[in-house]
């Protein structure tokens, strides 16, 4: 049987966390509770990601995907190495060394297809542009539906003529890095409710509403909206099957950030995320650079995460962060779906979506 994003027991999807927040647990959870998780391949190998797609199947039999970073041009080498002159000091204060010079990255891309054609999974979906034609016609014949992560309606035009199956439609209150398809362009400002309407007008493909979400009421609104689903990130940084760190975890909550910004300071690509010392040191210098200046700042990062230093970290986090729950992952999804359900209009969300009134329901196989 094909997968159906729209008959999901309850359609909450956890998003893709590259760098260590999504696990195979967190993934596993969120299927439990009747949802659809996400692997995120993001900075891992084709064999890293193997293996949790393997420790995944272990721990359940329903549906999941895997996410992938589209690799792009590196961007101004040159705007990186005087930026890494500008970082130096941050390196001599935490005594790490900054590398020398950033190689080309396609984030092991070429092998990981080969993986997932080899041993297909249900969903893939894409982030920082789309596949070629023909990546996307071999995992289609593989039997992977395939969602396309955009940012305006211009991007789900190309979406949709590359063939996706269903469209993550990020609006700018998303934690986490934007899903802009070129590594410069500006990301949008349109609320996400108003970018799913003007997305809705370019093409009749399914669509997830990701961004800013954090309560039942916010999750109902997508859905009236005309998503199928949602999708949430930071609502689960703080779960007990989370990968994210104890600082990152309590900075989502922490009097001492006031708000969120989109920066280049850390990846070289806009990235929303917690306001802090680093952001301000260093957003106008940062070029338009990625992969390259996420390489360059790793040790950095690694750095401040080992001292427990929030202000020299990247705390991703939507702008929805302080409604972050604790506790199992499972039941967060359940009580979101409950909330949904009862707010006001909430009955009629459920019933736009096609979703089942049950959350322990079998989630759509092939």
């Amino acid at each position: 049987m094909p997968v159906r994003l729209d008959q999901l027991a309850v359609p909450v999807i956890a998003a893709p966390m590259a760098g260590g927040a999504s696990t195979p647990a967190l993934v596993a959870a969120v299927d439990a509770a009747g949802g659809l998780g996400f692997l995120a391949a993001g900075y891992l190998g084709a064999a890293a990601i193997g293996e949790q797609i393997t420790r995944t199947r272990e721990l359940t039999d329903r549906l999941f995907g895997v996410n992938l970073f589209v690799p792009a041009a590196p961007g101004d080498l040159a705007a990186v190495d005087a930026y890494r002159e500008l970082l130096r000091p941050e390196a001599e204060r935490y005594g790490v060394r900054l590398p020398a010079a950033v190689p080309d990255d396609r984030d092991d891309w070429d092998a990981k297809i080969a993986a997932l054609l080899a041993d297909p999974v249900p969903v893939v979906s894409y982030t920082f542009g789309l596949p070629s034609p023909e990546v996307a016609r071999a995992l289609r014949a593989a039997g992977t539906l395939q969602i396309g992560t955009v940012t305006t309606a211009a991007e789900a035009r190309l979406a949709a003529a590359a063939g996706m199956d269903a469209l993550c439609v990020q609006g700018p209150e998303a934690g986490g890095h934007r899903a802009t398809f070129a590594v410069a362009d500006r990301p949008g400002v349109l609320p996400l409710a108003q970018l799913l309407r003007e997305v809705s007008t370019v093409t009749d493909l399914p669509l997830i509403a990701a961004g800013g979400i954090g309560d039942g009421p916010a999750v109902a609104a997508a859905l009236r909206a005309g998503a199928v689903a949602v999708q949430l990130g930071t609502a689960y940084l703080r779960a007990d099957e989370s990968g994210a760190s104890a600082a990152h975890r309590a900075a989502l909550v922490d009097g001492r950030f006031t708000g969120t910004v989109v920066t280049r300071a850390f990846t070289g690509r806009p990235a929303r995320g917690l306001r802090n010392a680093f952001i301000d040191r260093y957003e106008r210098h940062a070029p338009a650079a990625y992969p390259a200046v996420h390489r360059l700042t790793r040790p950095l990062r690694a750095a401040a995460a080992a001292h427990g230093d929030a202000e020299g970290m990247h705390l991703w986090a939507g702008t929805a962060h302080r409604l972050a729950r604790t506790g199992p992952t499972a039941e967060i999804t359940r009580e979101l779906w409950r909330e949904a359900r009862s707010a006001p209009g909430g009955s009629a969300a459920e019933g736009a979506t096609g979703a089942g009134s049950s959350p322990e329901g079998p989630v759509t196989g092939r």
